[in-house]
């Protein structure tokens, strides 16, 4: 396993990362690697929390985030061979981890390394090693964390960063680096100008790079700081190297390297067979200053840069992949400075403009011209045939350790005439496409570059406009970089106006954004390579007209991604040619494919995609692309009513509409992991239907979903889109829909416990029904409401209701309704102590339900049974009914089931004396409830807090009299 704390703290088992949950919990993980294996109290990790003021429940809420990260740490573990990773220790807890498996520790192990290093004389191998070090944190330390321990470690850890960081920049100056170091220095005098010994390590840079006068003008700079807000004069050590400076002290200057026989990385051999006297070139642009993240990718590359050295017997190629502005450039440019010294006899760097607005495409064979002369070769010398100038570069890089980076490739028949023969070379490729011919037929090693990280974002801005001016604007920082999507190119757009503008509040930008969304005119920059519009343009040309009106064409869904099979209905397209489609736009990266056959849009494509589609349709041609996809939405959702809810009365659908092909499913697994794969599309849809005049579509999508909101208890979304369509319904005018929609938006205030509210949208659908001449509509009605006045304690009205529901199921012949109404009336029994009638009732509920089949309401009928046997002392038997039914809950997902089952399992087990039982029960329950936000796990925090009560007391837990 390892974990990270310098940087948003995660934790991975080998290579896939565990899902630490809420920022809380993982405060109580960091609080424990941070004791560094000394165990923490309940107290302090309370403390470490909420500080001050934690609520009431904090023991018990804590004890729940600890059983939580066991579950998540511990999975799998082999309790024979592996240690537990969360320990108890008295009256807390320590965590076990091996110290290499910790980023901080690494850090600190890597810093030691180097000092040693140092000590020792090896400067250059220190420097190496506090890079290292340096590389493994991912932004700010505890990134996004809540809570006194968190604020504290950040400044703690931000200062030991900054102290190794000036440590490197020393070593730097001390080994004559002074271009990486003045451009560090630089940025970070800025930032901390009362840091006395950055501003020496500024002024000996420049200094030593015969740059005296700024030298000069950096101690100006510093003393009026310190006169100006401390009233201090520098101390001794910045006043004396100001002296020596002004002298020109001949002491100051860097001691001229040994010179050695044999040069690392000198060839021994002929640099050529040509008689040409080659060059060293040096053509890598400026890296960047303030460049911040991607570690990630930098780690993936310095794994091929170990292969390279290695001794492959291939060129080592590695491809930047990406959108337009999402910085492949700016990795490239920074990666390459980064080891430019491996490579010794040079780096050459173009710009081939692939897809660049701003210039034509560049040639191979231009750019094969470029490097000869850079290369040294006069122009008298180089071949005309370009096949003879191909082979004369190659020839040139034989034997030879050089960076080659092509930047801003258009596909791969323009990369492959410049790779060199030879595998003493490193080749890095930007690109908007994917490259797939360079990966395949050359072995080139992948890299997609997606958007910056929230914290990697944060990052940026404050390297542009100072980390003063981001703390006092947190709020509007986080809305920025929202609305910028993380793409660098269009943060550096945002920062240039904020930092050319230093009297605009970064509110007042945040709103400028916030005011523009729909369009892209807030990220115009001042040339084409800076303007996102312009940027985007530059792809979007390159697609066939298919590719391009697909692209468009998905600016009219409303869902934060989309399935192959509703792309191809958007745009009315067979399955087969839309996945063409889709592949052309991944490959250009103006489209992810995040999982197989999933696809998304990055936010501002989406806006640009939308900016597109208003220009490129009518009217006409956007509303049916729309009503397709809503329509294939609301089909593909009643294909999979005959599995979730067999025997329920299904949603009258209208015909079809032209080149729509909504999906068939065989199976229950199939339909529920649709539903559940599509549930933030069918909820989007819905709203969509009533904002684009589809109401019809509105209310029957909100219908056709309400199997799959129960069973799941997606409460939320049940209750916001039954109200949506029943708006919809209304507005039409369309009382079937009106009926409809009234049912399910009670069904959905049942589930929230919302008894009264419930019972009165029944009443209506009731009525409605009865007008309406639906007696199976109102047959629903009627049962419903005996189930709505059972769970609101209105037993008298519940039995009355119930019986009416079943006699009216009896005569419709539908055993459906019959075993559910059984079942609701031996509830109402057995809260009214009517044992006996209770028990009947629901055995003869479950031969119906079985009979058909029903096992969604076999579950509830096997609970209440439960219950009844819990409230008669026969525990034994309660445990058995209450397995059965989580057996049940389980066989068809039904999560709100198997919540409230194994509270009432709890229950049981408590009253049988068994309080540790009852907890593990309760705690899945609790999960459940928290997964899905449902209003009952509030009452299983109660029950474990007083459960925690009794426990610290030191008494027994007393058995309860009966369940109410």
């Amino acid at each position: 396993m390892r974990f990270a704390l310098l940087g948003p703290v995660r934790a991975w088992r080998g290579e896939r990362e565990l899902d630490l949950r809420s920022p809380q919990q993982r405060v109580v993980l960091a609080a424990l690697l941070l004791r560094r294996g000394r165990p923490a109290t309940v107290a302090e990790l309370v403390d470490a929390v909420w500080g001050d003021e934690p609520p009431s429940t904090a023991v018990s809420v804590l004890r729940t985030y600890v059983s939580r990260l066991r579950k998540v740490l511990e999975s799998g573990r082999d309790a024979r061979e592996s240690p537990r990773v969360v320990v108890s220790v008295g009256d807390g807890y320590l965590v076990r981890v091996p110290e290499g498996s910790l980023d901080l520790g690494v850090f600190e192990g890597r810093v030691a390394e180097a000092k040693k290093l140092r000590d020792a004389g090896e400067v250059g191998g220190a420097a190496e090693r506090l890079r290292v070090a340096l590389d493994g944190w991912q932004g700010t330390a505890l990134a996004g964390l809540p809570g006194p321990l968190a604020v504290a470690e950040r400044a703690r850890l931000a200062e030991v960063r900054l102290a190794v960081l000036e440590t490197l920049l020393e070593v730097e100056v001390q080994l004559g680096q002074h271009g990486v170091a003045i451009a560090a220095l630089t940025a970070l005098a800025v930032e901390h100008p009362l840091r006395e010994r950055l501003q020496e390590l500024l002024m000996l840079g420049l200094y030593r790079s015969g740059r005296r006068a700024e030298a000069l003008a950096v101690y100006r700079r510093t003393r009026g700081t310190l006169v100006t807000e401390l009233g201090i004069e520098p101390g001794p050590s910045l006043r004396e190297l100001h002296e020596r400076v002004l002298a020109s002290d001949a002491s100051l200057d860097l001691p001229p390297p040994a010179q050695e026989a044999n040069p690392p990385g000198a060839s021994t051999t002929s640099r050529s067979s040509t008689a040409v006297n080659a060059g060293r070139p040096a053509q890598l642009p400026r890296d960047m200053v303030n460049f911040v993240g991607r570690r990630g990718e930098l780690d993936q590359f310095r794994a091929l840069l170990a292969d390279d050295m290695g001794g492959s017997a291939a060129v080592a190629i590695g491809t930047i992949a990406g959108m337009a502005g999402v910085g492949k450039t700016a990795l490239a440019v920074h990666l390459a400075h980064r080891i430019a010294d491996r490579y010794p006899d040079g780096q050459l760097y173009i710009n081939l403009r692939g897809l660049d607005p701003t210039g034509s495409v560049v040639a191979p064979g231009d750019a094969i011209r470029t490097f000869l002369d850079a290369l040294g070769v006069p122009p008298q010398r180089i071949p005309a045939s370009p096949d003879a100038q191909a082979a004369l570069y190659r020839s040139l890089l034989a034997g030879r350790r050089v960076l080659i980076l092509l930047d801003n490739a258009r596909d791969t028949e323009q990369v492959r005439p410049l790779l060199p023969g030879c595998a003493r070379c490193l080749v890095i490729v930007t690109s908007r496409n994917q490259l797939t011919g360079l990966i395949a037929g050359d072995g080139a090693h992948p890299l997609t570059l997606n958007p910056m990280t929230p914290a990697e974002a944060h990052d940026f801005l404050a390297g542009r406009l100072g980390a003063a001016r981001l703390v006092a604007e947190q709020q509007a920082v986080n809305e920025i970089i929202a609305r910028c999507a993380r793409l660098p190119l269009a943060l550096a757009i945002v920062a240039a106006r904020a930092a050319t503008n230093p009297g605009f509040p970064l509110s007042d930008i945040a709103k400028e954004l916030r005011e523009s969304q729909g369009s892209l005119d807030a990220f115009a920059g001042g040339d084409l390579t800076t303007d996102i519009r312009a940027v985007f343009s530059s792809s979007y040309e390159t697609l066939s007209a298919p590719a391009a009106r697909l692209f468009h064409l998905l600016g009219l869904h409303s869902g934060p991604d989309i399935s192959a099979p509703a792309a191809a209905a958007l745009a009315g397209l067979p399955l087969r040619e839309a996945h063409g489609l889709l592949s052309e736009l991944t490959r250009v990266h103006l489209l992810s494919e995040h999982s197989p056959c999933r696809y998304a849009l990055h936010d501002l494509l989406r806006v640009y995609a939308a900016e597109r589609v208003a220009t490129e349709e009518t009217p006409r041609e956007r509303d049916q692309a729309v009503e397709r996809l809503l329509s294939w939405y609301l089909h593909t959702a009643d294909a999979t009513y005959p599995f979730l809810t067999p025997h329920r009365r299904r949603v009258p659908l209208e015909p079809l509409p032209p080149d729509c092909r909504p999906l068939t499913f065989t199976t229950y697994d199939q339909a529920l992991g649709w539903c559940e794969t599509e549930r933030p599309h069918l909820v989007a849809a819905v709203h969509q239907a009533v904002a684009t005049g589809q109401t019809g579509i509105a209310w029957r999508l909100s219908a056709a979903l309400w199997g799959f909101f129960n069973l799941r208890s997606h409460v939320h979304d049940w209750l916001g889109t039954s109200r949506t369509g029943l708006t919809a319904a209304r507005a039409a005018h369309d009382r079937g829909g009106e009926a409809w929609s009234l049912q399910d938006v009670a069904g959905a205030l049942m589930s929230m416990r919302r008894f009264d509210e419930a019972i009165d949208y029944f009443r209506q659908a009731m009525a409605l029904h009865g007008e309406l001449g639906d007696a199976a509509g109102r047959y629903q009605a009627v049962a419903n409401l005996g189930n709505a006045y059972l769970e609101s304690g209105r037993l008298d009205k519940a039995v009355e209701y119930s019986r009416r529901g079943l006699a009216t199921s009896r005569i419709l012949g539908n055993a459906w309704g019959e075993g559910i109404a059984l079942a609701s009336l031996g509830d109402a029994y057995q809260r009214l102590d009517r044992f006996d009638e209770a028990i009947d009732s629901l055995e003869q509920a479950l031969t119906v339900l079985r009979t058909i089949g029903n096992r969604w309401f076999e579950g509830v009928t096997l609970d209440i049974l439960g219950t009844v046997n819990h409230r008669l002392h026969r525990h034994d038997y309660a445990v058995k009914y209450y397995e059965q039914a989580l057996d049940a809950h389980r066989g068809v997902s039904n999560r709100w089931g198997e919540g409230h089952t194994l509270g009432h399992l709890g229950d049981v087990q408590l009253a049988a004396d068994e309080p540790e039982t009852a907890r593990m029960s309760w705690l899945q329950a609790l999960e459940v409830f928290e997964r899905f936000d449902h209003p009952d796990a509030e009452g299983i925090r109660e029950r474990l807090r007083r459960l925690d009560e009794r426990t610290t007391e030191g008494g027994r837990t007393p058995r309860p009299e009966r369940m109410a």
